[in-house]
Protein backbone atom coordinates (compact mmCIF):
# COMPACT_ATOMS: atom_id res chain seq x y z
CA UNK A 1 0.00 0.00 0.00
CA UNK A 2 1.46 3.75 -0.78
CA UNK A 3 2.27 5.87 1.79
CA UNK A 4 1.15 8.94 1.10
CA UNK A 5 1.89 12.70 3.48
CA UNK A 6 -0.60 15.66 1.68
CA UNK A 7 0.93 18.75 3.19
CA UNK A 8 -0.95 21.65 2.65
CA UNK A 9 -1.95 24.73 4.35
CA UNK A 10 -5.63 24.23 4.96
CA UNK A 11 -8.46 21.72 4.28
CA UNK A 12 -12.11 21.54 4.68
CA UNK A 13 -14.11 21.60 7.16
CA UNK A 14 -10.82 22.55 9.68
CA UNK A 15 -9.98 26.01 8.09
CA UNK A 16 -10.78 27.31 4.52
CA UNK A 17 -9.79 30.30 2.64
CA UNK A 18 -10.66 29.07 -1.44
CA UNK A 19 -10.69 25.96 -3.31
CA UNK A 20 -7.44 24.33 -1.45
CA UNK A 21 -9.29 23.47 1.28
CA UNK A 22 -11.95 21.88 -0.53
CA UNK A 23 -9.83 19.56 -2.12
CA UNK A 24 -7.91 18.92 0.56
CA UNK A 25 -11.75 17.78 2.44
CA UNK A 26 -12.55 15.93 -0.51
CA UNK A 27 -9.16 14.37 -2.65
CA UNK A 28 -7.49 11.79 0.72
CA UNK A 29 -11.21 10.81 1.39
CA UNK A 30 -11.43 9.81 -2.27
CA UNK A 31 -8.05 8.07 -2.43
CA UNK A 32 -8.40 5.92 1.12
CA UNK A 33 -11.17 4.17 -0.87
CA UNK A 34 -9.13 3.51 -3.66
CA UNK A 35 -6.21 1.62 -1.20
CA UNK A 36 -3.75 4.25 -0.51
CA UNK A 37 -3.17 5.07 2.63
CA UNK A 38 -3.26 9.19 3.04
CA UNK A 39 -2.64 11.35 5.95
CA UNK A 40 -3.02 15.43 5.76
CA UNK A 41 -1.08 17.49 7.61
CA UNK A 42 -1.60 21.01 8.15
CA UNK A 43 -1.47 24.34 10.70
CA UNK A 44 -3.75 24.38 14.07
CA UNK A 45 -5.05 27.52 13.44
CA UNK A 46 -6.91 29.63 15.92
CA UNK A 47 -9.61 29.75 13.15
CA UNK A 48 -10.74 26.07 13.31
CA UNK A 49 -14.20 25.75 14.90
CA UNK A 50 -14.32 24.96 18.50
CA UNK A 51 -16.77 21.62 18.04
CA UNK A 52 -13.82 20.16 15.42
CA UNK A 53 -11.15 21.30 17.61
CA UNK A 54 -12.77 19.16 20.24
CA UNK A 55 -12.40 16.18 18.74
CA UNK A 56 -8.49 17.17 17.77
CA UNK A 57 -6.22 15.16 20.45
CA UNK A 58 -2.61 15.67 21.51
CA UNK A 59 -0.15 13.07 20.29
CA UNK A 60 3.36 14.24 21.38
CA UNK A 61 5.70 17.27 20.84
CA UNK A 62 9.27 17.44 19.39
CA UNK A 63 11.24 21.18 18.87
CA UNK A 64 11.92 22.45 16.13
CA UNK A 65 14.97 24.33 14.49
CA UNK A 66 13.69 27.85 13.04
CA UNK A 67 17.22 29.27 12.18
CA UNK A 68 18.88 30.13 15.61
CA UNK A 69 16.12 29.15 17.19
CA UNK A 70 14.23 26.01 18.72
CA UNK A 71 10.51 26.50 18.67
CA UNK A 72 7.39 23.74 20.70
CA UNK A 73 5.79 21.85 17.93
CA UNK A 74 2.93 20.30 19.17
CA UNK A 75 1.51 17.13 17.26
CA UNK A 76 -2.29 16.41 16.95
CA UNK A 77 -4.85 14.32 15.23
CA UNK A 78 -8.45 13.97 14.29
CA UNK A 79 -10.18 11.96 11.97
CA UNK A 80 -12.61 13.44 9.22
CA UNK A 81 -14.29 10.83 6.84
CA UNK A 82 -12.33 7.95 7.62
CA UNK A 83 -8.49 10.03 6.86
CA UNK A 84 -6.02 10.71 9.57
CA UNK A 85 -5.67 14.80 9.56
CA UNK A 86 -2.58 16.21 11.65
CA UNK A 87 -2.42 19.08 13.06
CA UNK A 88 1.03 21.15 14.03
CA UNK A 89 0.59 23.21 16.97
CA UNK A 90 2.51 26.05 17.57
CA UNK A 91 0.49 28.96 19.26
CA UNK A 92 2.74 31.88 18.76
CA UNK A 93 2.66 31.03 14.82
CA UNK A 94 -0.82 29.76 14.60
CA UNK A 95 -3.16 31.48 16.96
CA UNK A 96 -3.96 34.29 15.12
CA UNK A 97 -7.05 35.88 13.53
CA UNK A 98 -7.01 34.76 9.63
CA UNK A 99 -4.50 32.16 7.87
CA UNK A 100 -2.31 34.70 6.00
CA UNK A 101 -1.33 38.05 5.13
CA UNK A 102 1.46 38.09 8.40
CA UNK A 103 4.72 40.23 7.98
CA UNK A 104 6.57 36.86 9.06
CA UNK A 105 4.65 34.22 6.78
CA UNK A 106 7.98 33.33 5.86
CA UNK A 107 9.01 32.52 8.70
CA UNK A 108 5.52 30.92 9.71
CA UNK A 109 5.59 28.27 6.65
CA UNK A 110 9.37 28.05 6.79
CA UNK A 111 8.74 26.66 10.59
CA UNK A 112 5.18 24.63 9.35
CA UNK A 113 7.84 22.83 6.34
CA UNK A 114 10.01 21.98 8.71
CA UNK A 115 7.63 20.99 11.41
CA UNK A 116 6.26 18.24 8.67
CA UNK A 117 8.97 16.55 7.88
CA UNK A 118 10.22 16.03 11.47
CA UNK A 119 6.73 15.20 12.46
CA UNK A 120 6.61 12.85 10.18
CA UNK A 121 9.39 10.83 11.41
CA UNK A 122 8.47 11.43 14.76
CA UNK A 123 4.72 9.81 14.63
CA UNK A 124 6.53 6.68 13.24
CA UNK A 125 4.29 7.50 9.53
CA UNK A 126 7.29 7.42 7.25
CA UNK A 127 5.73 8.05 3.62
CA UNK A 128 6.59 7.03 0.02
CA UNK A 129 5.27 9.98 -1.22
CA UNK A 130 4.86 13.81 0.47
CA UNK A 131 2.43 15.63 -2.01
CA UNK A 132 3.25 19.17 -0.97
CA UNK A 133 0.03 22.29 -1.96
CA UNK A 134 1.22 25.70 -2.74
CA UNK A 135 3.60 27.85 -1.90
CA UNK A 136 2.83 27.63 2.33
CA UNK A 137 4.52 24.00 1.99
CA UNK A 138 6.74 24.39 -1.02
CA UNK A 139 9.72 24.52 0.88
CA UNK A 140 9.67 20.70 2.13
CA UNK A 141 11.11 19.14 -1.04
CA UNK A 142 14.05 21.39 -0.89
CA UNK A 143 14.80 20.60 2.73
CA UNK A 144 14.18 16.91 2.33
CA UNK A 145 17.13 17.24 -0.64
CA UNK A 146 19.40 19.30 1.40
CA UNK A 147 19.27 18.75 4.57
CA UNK A 148 17.61 15.04 5.30
CA UNK A 149 18.04 13.00 2.11
CA UNK A 150 21.33 11.40 4.32
CA UNK A 151 18.74 10.12 6.71
CA UNK A 152 18.07 6.60 6.48
CA UNK A 153 14.24 7.34 7.25
CA UNK A 154 13.79 9.83 4.61
CA UNK A 155 16.25 8.02 2.14
CA UNK A 156 13.63 7.12 -0.39
CA UNK A 157 10.63 9.56 -0.19
CA UNK A 158 9.65 11.30 -3.07
CA UNK A 159 7.80 14.22 -3.53
CA UNK A 160 4.88 15.93 -5.62
CA UNK A 161 3.85 19.52 -5.76
CA UNK A 162 0.22 20.59 -6.78
CA UNK A 163 0.16 24.52 -7.82
CA UNK A 164 -3.19 25.34 -7.02
CA UNK A 165 -2.99 28.83 -8.40
CA UNK A 166 0.85 30.20 -9.88
CA UNK A 167 -0.06 33.93 -8.55
CA UNK A 168 0.39 33.17 -5.25
CA UNK A 169 4.40 32.07 -5.16
CA UNK A 170 5.27 33.27 -1.21
CA UNK A 171 8.15 35.73 -2.18
CA UNK A 172 10.37 36.68 0.88
CA UNK A 173 13.97 38.08 1.67
CA UNK A 174 16.48 36.42 0.22
CA UNK A 175 17.65 35.89 4.17
CA UNK A 176 14.85 33.49 4.56
CA UNK A 177 16.99 31.07 2.99
CA UNK A 178 19.76 31.30 5.68
CA UNK A 179 18.32 32.27 8.90
CA UNK A 180 15.23 30.74 9.32
CA UNK A 181 16.05 27.49 7.08
CA UNK A 182 19.91 27.14 7.07
CA UNK A 183 20.43 27.29 3.51
CA UNK A 184 23.46 27.88 1.88
CA UNK A 185 24.24 30.86 -0.62
CA UNK A 186 25.58 28.06 -2.50
CA UNK A 187 22.08 27.00 -4.01
CA UNK A 188 21.23 31.30 -4.06
CA UNK A 189 21.39 30.81 -7.89
CA UNK A 190 19.35 31.24 -10.94
CA UNK A 191 19.09 27.62 -11.31
CA UNK A 192 17.68 26.61 -7.81
CA UNK A 193 16.82 28.75 -5.10
CA UNK A 194 17.01 32.61 -6.22
CA UNK A 195 14.39 34.65 -7.99
CA UNK A 196 15.33 38.47 -9.36
CA UNK A 197 17.06 39.11 -5.95
CA UNK A 198 14.26 37.34 -3.59
CA UNK A 199 13.52 34.11 -1.91
CA UNK A 200 10.51 32.08 -4.00
CA UNK A 201 8.96 29.36 -2.02
CA UNK A 202 7.33 28.10 -4.78
CA UNK A 203 10.01 28.45 -7.44
CA UNK A 204 12.11 26.24 -4.50
CA UNK A 205 8.96 23.68 -4.41
CA UNK A 206 8.71 23.63 -8.40
CA UNK A 207 12.67 23.11 -8.57
CA UNK A 208 13.32 20.49 -5.72
CA UNK A 209 9.97 17.84 -6.36
CA UNK A 210 10.22 14.85 -7.92
CA UNK A 211 6.95 15.80 -10.12
CA UNK A 212 4.76 18.80 -10.68
CA UNK A 213 1.02 18.70 -11.07
CA UNK A 214 -1.63 21.43 -11.24
CA UNK A 215 -5.31 21.33 -11.06
CA UNK A 216 -6.25 21.26 -15.04
CA UNK A 217 -4.85 19.91 -18.27
CA UNK A 218 -5.29 23.68 -19.85
CA UNK A 219 -3.81 25.31 -16.78
CA UNK A 220 -0.55 23.45 -17.12
CA UNK A 221 -0.23 24.00 -20.68
CA UNK A 222 -1.35 28.06 -19.89
CA UNK A 223 1.66 28.29 -17.27
CA UNK A 224 4.25 27.40 -19.75
CA UNK A 225 3.75 31.03 -21.44
CA UNK A 226 4.45 34.23 -19.95
CA UNK A 227 0.96 35.60 -19.82
CA UNK A 228 0.22 33.06 -17.08
CA UNK A 229 3.05 32.00 -16.06
CA UNK A 230 3.76 34.17 -13.61
CA UNK A 231 7.55 34.44 -14.65
CA UNK A 232 8.00 31.07 -14.28
CA UNK A 233 7.13 29.99 -17.34
CA UNK A 234 10.85 29.18 -18.25
CA UNK A 235 11.13 26.68 -15.55
CA UNK A 236 8.03 25.26 -15.76
CA UNK A 237 9.05 24.45 -19.50
CA UNK A 238 11.75 22.66 -18.61
CA UNK A 239 10.14 20.35 -16.74
CA UNK A 240 7.36 20.15 -18.78
CA UNK A 241 7.71 16.81 -18.60
CA UNK A 242 7.51 15.96 -15.39
CA UNK A 243 4.49 18.52 -15.63
CA UNK A 244 1.02 17.00 -14.97
CA UNK A 245 -2.52 18.63 -15.88
CA UNK A 246 -5.20 16.63 -13.25
CA UNK A 247 -8.78 18.53 -12.80
CA UNK A 248 -10.15 18.80 -9.36
CA UNK A 249 -13.52 17.35 -8.37
CA UNK A 250 -15.73 17.87 -5.65
CA UNK A 251 -17.57 16.48 -3.23
CA UNK A 252 -20.61 14.64 -4.23
CA UNK A 253 -21.81 14.06 -1.14
CA UNK A 254 -21.73 17.40 -0.19
CA UNK A 255 -22.73 18.85 -3.40
CA UNK A 256 -25.90 16.56 -4.44
CA UNK A 257 -28.97 18.30 -5.14
CA UNK A 258 -30.95 14.98 -4.32
CA UNK A 259 -30.03 15.24 -1.01
CA UNK A 260 -28.56 18.73 0.02
CA UNK A 261 -30.39 19.67 3.71
CA UNK A 262 -29.42 23.45 2.65
CA UNK A 263 -31.54 23.83 -0.74
CA UNK A 264 -35.37 24.15 -0.53
CA UNK A 265 -35.97 21.26 -2.55
CA UNK A 266 -34.24 18.30 -3.20
CA UNK A 267 -34.53 17.46 -7.01
CA UNK A 268 -32.21 14.76 -9.41
CA UNK A 269 -32.65 14.89 -13.10
CA UNK A 270 -35.67 13.31 -13.59
CA UNK A 271 -37.17 15.66 -11.28
CA UNK A 272 -35.89 19.21 -12.73
CA UNK A 273 -39.40 20.91 -12.04
CA UNK A 274 -38.85 20.84 -8.70
CA UNK A 275 -35.13 22.81 -9.08
CA UNK A 276 -37.97 25.66 -10.08
CA UNK A 277 -39.18 25.65 -6.42
CA UNK A 278 -35.91 26.29 -5.48
CA UNK A 279 -35.57 29.46 -8.23
CA UNK A 280 -38.79 30.90 -6.77
CA UNK A 281 -37.95 30.37 -2.89
CA UNK A 282 -34.59 32.08 -3.59
CA UNK A 283 -35.90 34.90 -5.19
CA UNK A 284 -38.43 35.42 -1.88
CA UNK A 285 -35.31 35.18 0.25
CA UNK A 286 -33.58 37.52 -1.87
CA UNK A 287 -36.84 40.09 -2.15
CA UNK A 288 -36.52 39.57 -5.71
CA UNK A 289 -39.64 39.38 -8.14
CA UNK A 290 -40.93 35.74 -8.83
CA UNK A 291 -40.64 35.91 -11.90
CA UNK A 292 -40.18 33.38 -14.46
CA UNK A 293 -36.79 35.56 -16.26
CA UNK A 294 -33.45 33.92 -16.79
CA UNK A 295 -31.55 34.30 -13.00
CA UNK A 296 -27.71 34.44 -13.13
CA UNK A 297 -25.98 33.73 -10.36
CA UNK A 298 -22.21 34.85 -9.64
CA UNK A 299 -20.25 33.49 -6.55
CA UNK A 300 -16.41 34.81 -6.78
CA UNK A 301 -13.97 36.83 -4.93
CA UNK A 302 -14.75 40.23 -6.34
CA UNK A 303 -11.48 40.78 -7.71
CA UNK A 304 -10.09 41.57 -11.47
CA UNK A 305 -8.85 37.70 -11.83
CA UNK A 306 -12.27 36.94 -12.13
CA UNK A 307 -13.29 38.73 -14.76
CA UNK A 308 -14.55 41.54 -12.27
CA UNK A 309 -13.63 44.60 -14.68
CA UNK A 310 -15.36 42.86 -17.72
CA UNK A 311 -18.79 42.85 -15.67
CA UNK A 312 -18.32 46.49 -14.29
CA UNK A 313 -17.52 47.36 -18.16
CA UNK A 314 -20.92 46.16 -19.57
CA UNK A 315 -23.23 45.43 -16.14
CA UNK A 316 -26.09 47.69 -17.32
CA UNK A 317 -25.94 46.32 -20.65
CA UNK A 318 -26.31 43.17 -19.09
CA UNK A 319 -29.49 44.44 -16.31
CA UNK A 320 -31.16 46.09 -19.53
CA UNK A 321 -32.13 42.27 -20.64
CA UNK A 322 -35.13 41.18 -19.00
CA UNK A 323 -32.77 38.90 -16.07
CA UNK A 324 -31.80 39.03 -12.19
CA UNK A 325 -28.59 39.16 -11.03
CA UNK A 326 -27.77 37.44 -7.22
CA UNK A 327 -24.19 37.96 -6.45
CA UNK A 328 -22.48 36.36 -3.05
CA UNK A 329 -18.97 37.11 -2.02
CA UNK A 330 -16.23 39.76 -0.88
CA UNK A 331 -13.46 41.79 -2.65
CA UNK A 332 -11.77 44.54 -3.91
CA UNK A 333 -13.63 47.91 -2.65
CA UNK A 334 -14.70 48.95 -6.09
CA UNK A 335 -16.33 45.96 -6.76
CA UNK A 336 -18.72 45.55 -3.38
CA UNK A 337 -19.64 49.14 -3.50
CA UNK A 338 -20.35 48.38 -7.74
CA UNK A 339 -23.10 45.68 -6.84
CA UNK A 340 -24.64 47.62 -3.99
CA UNK A 341 -24.88 50.77 -6.19
CA UNK A 342 -26.71 49.02 -9.08
CA UNK A 343 -28.81 46.62 -6.69
CA UNK A 344 -30.04 50.39 -5.70
CA UNK A 345 -30.57 51.38 -8.97
CA UNK A 346 -31.93 47.88 -9.83
CA UNK A 347 -34.11 46.68 -6.73
CA UNK A 348 -36.24 44.11 -9.15
CA UNK A 349 -33.11 42.88 -10.83
CA UNK A 350 -29.66 43.10 -8.73
CA UNK A 351 -29.22 41.24 -5.07
CA UNK A 352 -25.97 41.90 -3.89
CA UNK A 353 -24.98 39.93 -0.60
CA UNK A 354 -21.03 41.09 0.03
CA UNK A 355 -20.28 38.70 2.20
CA UNK A 356 -19.39 34.28 2.51
CA UNK A 357 -22.35 32.51 3.46
CA UNK A 358 -22.47 28.59 2.85
CA UNK A 359 -25.93 27.94 3.04
CA UNK A 360 -27.09 30.85 0.46
CA UNK A 361 -24.42 30.07 -2.22
CA UNK A 362 -25.94 25.87 -2.03
CA UNK A 363 -28.85 27.93 -2.45
CA UNK A 364 -28.12 30.01 -5.40
CA UNK A 365 -26.21 26.68 -7.18
CA UNK A 366 -29.86 25.19 -6.93
CA UNK A 367 -31.96 28.12 -7.60
CA UNK A 368 -30.04 29.88 -10.60
CA UNK A 369 -30.39 29.13 -13.96
CA UNK A 370 -27.37 30.58 -15.10
CA UNK A 371 -23.82 30.65 -13.63
CA UNK A 372 -21.52 33.41 -14.27
CA UNK A 373 -17.54 32.48 -14.06
CA UNK A 374 -15.70 35.07 -16.96
CA UNK A 375 -11.97 34.75 -15.35
CA UNK A 376 -9.04 36.36 -16.74
CA UNK A 377 -6.84 33.22 -15.51
CA UNK A 378 -8.93 29.85 -13.58
CA UNK A 379 -6.28 27.29 -12.69
CA UNK A 380 -9.29 24.81 -12.23
CA UNK A 381 -12.59 26.38 -10.65
CA UNK A 382 -14.87 24.48 -8.68
CA UNK A 383 -17.83 26.98 -8.43
CA UNK A 384 -18.46 25.76 -12.50
CA UNK A 385 -18.35 22.23 -11.68
CA UNK A 386 -21.20 22.52 -8.66
CA UNK A 387 -22.96 24.74 -11.13
CA UNK A 388 -23.32 22.09 -13.54
CA UNK A 389 -23.92 19.20 -10.42
CA UNK A 390 -27.42 21.38 -9.82
CA UNK A 391 -28.14 21.87 -13.27
CA UNK A 392 -27.25 25.64 -13.39
CA UNK A 393 -25.84 26.03 -16.67
CA UNK A 394 -22.27 28.00 -16.37
CA UNK A 395 -21.26 30.51 -19.29
CA UNK A 396 -17.51 31.29 -18.69
CA UNK A 397 -14.53 32.31 -20.71
CA UNK A 398 -12.36 29.80 -22.36
CA UNK A 399 -9.31 29.48 -19.89
CA UNK A 400 -7.44 26.86 -17.88
CA UNK A 401 -9.91 24.13 -15.94
CA UNK A 402 -13.21 26.49 -17.44
CA UNK A 403 -12.25 25.21 -20.97
CA UNK A 404 -12.04 21.67 -19.90
CA UNK A 405 -15.09 21.46 -17.59
CA UNK A 406 -17.68 23.06 -19.55
CA UNK A 407 -18.37 22.09 -22.94
CA UNK A 408 -20.24 24.94 -25.20
CA UNK A 409 -23.79 24.21 -26.77
CA UNK A 410 -23.97 23.21 -29.91
CA UNK A 411 -27.72 23.93 -31.81
CA UNK A 412 -26.17 22.80 -35.18
CA UNK A 413 -25.09 19.36 -34.24
CA UNK A 414 -26.80 19.28 -30.49
CA UNK A 415 -23.76 18.69 -28.65
CA UNK A 416 -22.67 20.48 -25.28
CA UNK A 417 -23.80 21.96 -22.41
CA UNK A 418 -22.75 25.47 -21.17
CA UNK A 419 -21.44 28.92 -23.06
CA UNK A 420 -18.59 29.93 -23.50
CA UNK A 421 -16.53 33.04 -25.26
CA UNK A 422 -12.43 32.59 -25.97
CA UNK A 423 -11.27 36.26 -26.03
CA UNK A 424 -11.36 38.53 -22.68
CA UNK A 425 -13.66 41.13 -24.21
CA UNK A 426 -16.28 42.91 -22.10
CA UNK A 427 -18.86 43.02 -25.14
CA UNK A 428 -17.77 38.98 -26.59
CA UNK A 429 -19.17 38.00 -23.04
CA UNK A 430 -22.22 40.33 -23.35
CA UNK A 431 -22.58 38.45 -26.57
CA UNK A 432 -22.65 35.03 -25.06
CA UNK A 433 -25.00 35.88 -22.33
CA UNK A 434 -27.13 37.14 -24.58
CA UNK A 435 -27.16 33.97 -26.60
CA UNK A 436 -27.61 31.97 -22.96
CA UNK A 437 -30.68 33.84 -22.45
CA UNK A 438 -32.17 33.09 -25.90
CA UNK A 439 -31.88 29.61 -25.67
CA UNK A 440 -33.43 29.62 -21.73
CA UNK A 441 -36.50 30.67 -23.49
CA UNK A 442 -37.07 27.15 -25.58
CA UNK A 443 -37.59 25.24 -23.20
CA UNK A 444 -37.16 22.17 -24.96
CA UNK A 445 -33.48 22.94 -25.25
CA UNK A 446 -32.98 24.25 -22.00
CA UNK A 447 -34.38 21.10 -20.07
CA UNK A 448 -32.13 19.41 -21.92
CA UNK A 449 -29.20 21.27 -21.43
CA UNK A 450 -30.53 20.78 -17.73
CA UNK A 451 -30.72 16.74 -17.93
CA UNK A 452 -26.88 16.86 -19.60
CA UNK A 453 -25.52 19.62 -16.82
CA UNK A 454 -26.34 16.77 -14.16
CA UNK A 455 -25.10 13.55 -15.69
CA UNK A 456 -21.99 14.24 -15.86
CA UNK A 457 -19.23 13.10 -13.53
CA UNK A 458 -16.96 15.50 -12.04
CA UNK A 459 -16.36 13.28 -8.84
CA UNK A 460 -12.89 12.94 -7.52
CA UNK A 461 -13.01 9.47 -8.85
CA UNK A 462 -11.23 9.84 -12.23
CA UNK A 463 -8.86 11.87 -11.08
CA UNK A 464 -8.16 10.23 -8.00
CA UNK A 465 -6.87 7.37 -10.39
CA UNK A 466 -4.77 9.66 -11.92
CA UNK A 467 -3.19 10.84 -9.11
CA UNK A 468 -2.56 6.66 -8.14
CA UNK A 469 -1.40 6.65 -11.66
CA UNK A 470 1.14 9.31 -10.88
CA UNK A 471 2.34 7.77 -7.34
CA UNK A 472 2.57 4.59 -8.97
CA UNK A 473 5.04 6.42 -11.09
CA UNK A 474 6.90 7.87 -9.02
CA UNK A 475 7.47 4.71 -6.97
CA UNK A 476 8.86 3.32 -9.91
CA UNK A 477 5.69 0.51 -10.38
CA UNK A 478 3.94 0.51 -13.70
Amino acid sequence: MIKVLMAASEAVPFAKTGGLADVLGSLPPSLKEKGIDVRVIMPQYKAIPKHLKDNIRHIKYIYVNVGWRRQYCGINEAEYKGVKYYFIDNEYYFKRDGLYGYYDDGERFAFFARAVLEAAISIGFIPDIIHCHDWQTAMIPPLLELQYRWREEYKNIKTAFTIHNLKYQGIFSKNVYSELLGIGDEYFTPDKLEFYGDANYMKAGLVYSNAITTVSESYAREIQYPFYGEKLDGLLRARSHELYGIINGIDYDEYNPDRDSLIFKNYDENTIEDKKINKTELQKQLNLPQRDVPVIGLISRLVDQKGLDLIECVLNEILNMDIQFIVLGTGDLKYENMFKYYEGLYKDKVSSNIKFDNTLAHRIYAGCDMFLMPSLFEPCGLSQIISLRYGTIPIVRETGGLLDTVIPYNEFNDTGYGFTFTNYNAHDMLYTIRRAVQFYYNKDIWQKLIKRAMKLDFSWSASGDKYIKLYNKLMGKN
